[in-house]
């Protein structure tokens, strides 16, 4: 495979309009030609692009975009700092999906109804508004949010667009190898319908090769791809499956929690999971089920494949998007590290997985992780209720947590924390605490975790 690597980063728009009339069509009536079609008056509710989506009242607006565990969070958060302002949040998806627990979930045991959420019940209850609608422009200079519904004005714009996966440095412009990888290989990073196709695959996979590879960092959630290679290698040992799971890692050790991982590998799954580190891709083919690397190649019965991670197409869409010093992309939101909102954008900021370097320090980035994108939603809530107020804010930096499933029986988990604080210089300086030996208090103590943020992002009922 020769790539092209002219990007497809935005793909195409394009939109029908359609006309309704009442009844059903009369077989052999005369069509209606094209000149006279476009007069035929549309019901109100049929998506028009340049409609206004909301009319503007006194209050400030905040407009929303994305729902995942950032956009939740600062959704009810704002109703607690900025209670006179008016709320808009915009998900393309009717319904939440948590990734975190999702590797317990595609082995059943966590269940589907402990990981998804209404997005319409908790807008109602604490009075912010929500819309399913997919974003296809954002216009800062006119504060104008374009979705599939209609425009939105705003004077607050919180961008929350998660991650997408970088394929042109894969395929190129090639989109039938990305779509065929996608579809065939998802890696249910990104996108909450992946989970259930990786899921289906699993409880069908009868034996053989499956195939794990790992991006290069900054990625999301950098220690779950091992959690679910243990999951998986779990599932497999229960039910007695012949198979073998190659990790492919592009990092020369695992990060973070190390030795925990490696005790697991080697302890509880040595027949089954095979860890190669260095493992940089060089050619992935999905239609032959082959990938090159530069620690070899294998071919596979079955895989999930990661590429590259980069912010979502949302902050491309922006213009969010740094620069290197090269004037090359970055891939990443350029963000003021201590304030939150885009360097020449005071009035929109990013939270979440798409936020670039905050530090110059060797750790760089925040963990891409649903606990982080959760309190940048606290912050970010705080900084516009004390700016409406006409506070100048004061200096908030996040915490993370994360807890990783080892083993389903007995049920074991270890667990990783960082903690942020500003040097005299006002880097951002972190400290990481592994905990590596693996135990049953960590295995529910995830489930305590995700209930305690399920009762502040949706109002369920709280962990005892």
């Amino acid at each position: 495979m020769h790539p092209n690597r002219r990007l497809f980063l935005a793909g195409s728009a394009a939109a029908a309009a359609t006309a309704v009339l009442p009844g059903c069509a009369t077989p052999g009536a005369a069509a209606v030609p094209a000149a006279d079609r476009a007069a035929v008056p549309q019901p109100f509710f049929v998506q028009q692009a340049r409609q206004k989506l909301l009319p503007r009242g006194k209050a400030p607006r905040i407009v929303i975009c994305g729902g995942g565990w950032g956009g939740v969070t600062v959704a009810q958060n704002l109703r607690k700092t900025a209670p006179q302002a008016e709320v808009v949040l915009l998900e393309r998806n009717p319904v939440f999906f948590s990734s975190p627990l999702s590797n317990l979930w595609l082995v059943d045991l966590a269940p589907t109804q402990f990981l998804t959420h209404d997005y319409l019940t908790v807008s109602e209850r604490h009075g912010w508004r929500f819309f399913q609608a997919e974003v296809t422009q954002v216009d800062r200079a006119r504060r104008l949010v374009h979705t599939s519904l209609g425009q939105l004005d705003y004077d607050w714009l919180i961008l929350a667009p998660g991650i997408r996966y970088h394929y042109e440095a894969w395929f190129g412009n090639d989109r039938a190898a990305a779509d065929a990888t996608r579809q065939r290989f998802p890696s249910a990073y990104a996108s909450n319908a992946e989970h259930w196709g990786i899921k289906r695959a699993l409880h069908e996979f009868k034996g053989g090769e499956w195939v794990m590879n790992l991006p290069p960092p900054p990625q999301r959630c950098p220690p779950s791809p091992y959690e679910r290679a243990c999951m998986i290698a779990w599932h497999f040992k229960k039910h007695g499956i012949k198979a073998r799971l190659t990790i492919l890692d592009h990092k020369p050790d695992i990060t973070p929690i190390g030795p925990g991982y490696h005790a697991a590998f080697r302890e509880l799954y040595k027949d089954i999971i095979t860890y190669v580190p260095n493992a940089h891709v060089q050619e992935v083919d999905p239609f032959n089920k082959r990938i090159r690397t530069s620690a070899g190649d294998m071919r596979f019965d079955h895989a999930v494949l990661m590429a590259p991670h980069q912010a979502g197409d949302l902050a491309w869409q922006a213009d969010a998007i740094g620069l290197t010093p090269q004037g090359q992309a970055t891939g990443w939101a350029d963000i003021d590290p201590l304030k939150l909102h885009l360097r020449h954008d005071d009035r929109c900021y990013v939270i979440g997985d798409a936020i670039g370097r905050v530090s110059n320090l060797p750790f760089g980035f925040y963990p891409k992780s649903a606990h982080v994108a959760n309190r940048l939603g606290r912050i970010v809530a705080y900084f516009i209720g004390e700016r409406i107020a006409g506070r100048t804010p004061g200096t908030r930096l996040p915490d993370n947590l994360c807890y990783m499933a080892v083993n389903g029986d007995p049920a074991e988990a270890i667990n990783v924390q960082f903690d942020y604080k500003l040097n005299d210089q006002g880097q951002i300086v972190q400290q990481q605490i592994d905990f590596n030996e693996r135990s049953a208090r960590l295995f529910k103590d995830d489930f305590l975790w995700a209930g305690h943020m399920f009762h502040e992002m949706f109002g369920t009922p709280k962990p005892a």
